[in-house]
Order: structure tokens, then sequence, then C-alpha cells
């Protein structure tokens, strides 16, 4: 049962980006993410009193310095996917998001490296570089440009789930909670000063679907982790990318490269052995 709602999971969080790729293609994605992240606080209050969890200010807070980052992330996120190919920027962004973790505990919690995850790292570089080569391109293109931000995007994923780790056990969906009303805070001051309007024409649909699929994705994960191990629910999760490739070929049409396939290929791997484990 564990296995089936973690992919469960990663099904949701594929439709979710892709969903929310198409909306920041026709609206600004800094209302976008305002819209989604507000959707997912009305699926996620009713959740806080369904799921245990002990309420303190030091989730709250804890819960809010993670969405501040994850706000920025998806924000970025968002803005890649709308001028580079889906199935590139989904995989570079899950790669660095599973990797900052890693590289968290290895650097500053003295963690020891597995194999597994050693040739993880590697991989990933190596899928970076192949998904970020077009011939002919140069570093201000518009490809290029879309990898960097999927990696800046990743980063912050990653930070995000540090944050979270950090968070008191026992708190159940509450630093979640703390988190929304931070990201919804922040957006909405940046989507007043830059004059965004609030509700863009011809976008709701898709943000609602969008918001929706990703707080599902949340809560799929969160009931795969009381059933089932965190490492395999984790690696199945993490495969959310492929979900999100083949969404995006059979709707938007999406092309590779056969280099760029390659790396996203070996993304993905690199992915699964980084959230594997050592």
């Amino acid at each position: 049962m564990g296995s089936l709602l973690a992919l469960l999971a990663a099904a949701a969080f594929g439709i979710s980006d892709v969903t929310g790729a198409v909306a920041a293609r026709k609206a600004s994605a800094l209302t976008v993410t305002l819209g989604i992240q507000a959707v997912g606080m009305v699926a996620l209050v009713p959740a806080l009193w369904l799921v245990t969890g002990t309420r303190s200010t030091q989730a709250l807070v804890i819960g809010g310095l993670a969405g501040g980052l994850g706000a920025i992330g998806l924000v970025i996120y968002l803005r890649a996917m709308a001028i580079g190919p889906i199935g590139v920027i989904s995989p570079v962004s899950a790669l660095v998001g599973a990797g900052v973790p890693v590289g968290w505990g290895i650097v500053l919690l003295g963690e020891q490296v597995g194999l597994r995850q050693l040739t993880g790292i590697l991989l990933g570089l190596l899928a970076v570089a192949a998904v970020a080569y077009v011939p002919g391109s140069s570093i201000r293109s518009e490809g290029a440009r879309s990898v960097g931000q999927a990696l800046i995007a990743g980063a912050a994923f990653g930070l995000f789930f540090v944050a979270l780790n950090a968070s008191p056990p026992g708190s159940g969906l509450w630093p979640l909670l703390g988190a929304r009303i931070v990201a919804i805070a922040v957006l909405l001051a940046a989507v007043l000063v830059r004059r965004r309007p609030l509700l863009p024409r011809g976008v709701g649909g898709l943000v609602v679907v969008s918001g929706a699929g990703d707080m599902l994705a949340n809560a799929l994960f969160l009931a795969a982790t009381r059933v089932g191990l965190l490492s395999l629910v984790s690696l199945l999760t993490s495969l959310y990318p492929v979900v999100a490739l083949m969404v995006a070929r059979w709707w938007l049409h999406e092309r590779l490269t056969t280099t760029q396939a390659a790396g996203v290929l070996a993304a993905i791997l690199a992915t699964a052995l980084l959230a594997g484990g050592g």
C-alpha cells in the first residue's frame, strides 16, 4: 500500500507540474504560484484536523522558513518551464532537489556517503551537462537559461525539505500551515508591488488543478510514509519527472534531442540513486 500511495503521489506531482507550467506560459509565474499556494491552503485546512499532530510555535516558524524557500523555488521553476522544455526542467530540478539534502547531510551533519549516492552525484553532474547542451546554442539562449533556473529552483526545493526535516517530531501537518501562510504573504506582496492581476483570465482551471494536485501529492506522500519505508516511498515519489515527461509529450508534443533525452534518463536514474540512500 505504501508503494501504491507513493506512485500516486508521483503522478499527482507530475500533473501539477505540467498544468502549472502551462498556466505560467499564459500568465505571470508569480501570479500562478500565488494561486497554486492559495488552492493548496484551502485543501490543507481541513486536513489539519484529520491528521494527528501537535501544534507549536516552533513548527509554524520552521514551516514558515520552508515556505519562503519553497515559494521562491516554485516561481523560478514555473518561469523555467514557461521558456524551456518541461521534459528537461522537471528532472533537473528533481535531481538537485534530491541532491541538496544529501549534500547537507554529508557536509554539515557528517553523514557518510554510500557508493549508491556517490554514483548518483556523478551521474547527476553528467545529466545536467547533457540536458543543457544544444548544438549551436550559447549560454545566453533561452534553453540554457531555463536549465540554470531549474538548478536554482531545485536548490530551493532541496532547502525546503531540509527546513521541514528540522520541524518538531509529531507536529503533523502544522509546519505546512506555516509554510503556506508565509508563502502566500510573500507572493501576495510581490504581486501587489509588481502590479500583477490577481486573477488572470484563462488560467483559473489550470491553477486549481495544479494547486489541488500539489496538495494531494503532499497528502499521499505523508500517508505513504505512515505505512511504508521512508526510503522506498521517497524513491518512488522522486520519479514524478517521468509522469511530467509523459504528460508533456502527450499534451504539448514536446521533443528532445538525443543528447537531452539521454540526460533526462540519467537525471531520473541519479535522482533514484540519491533518494534510495547509501
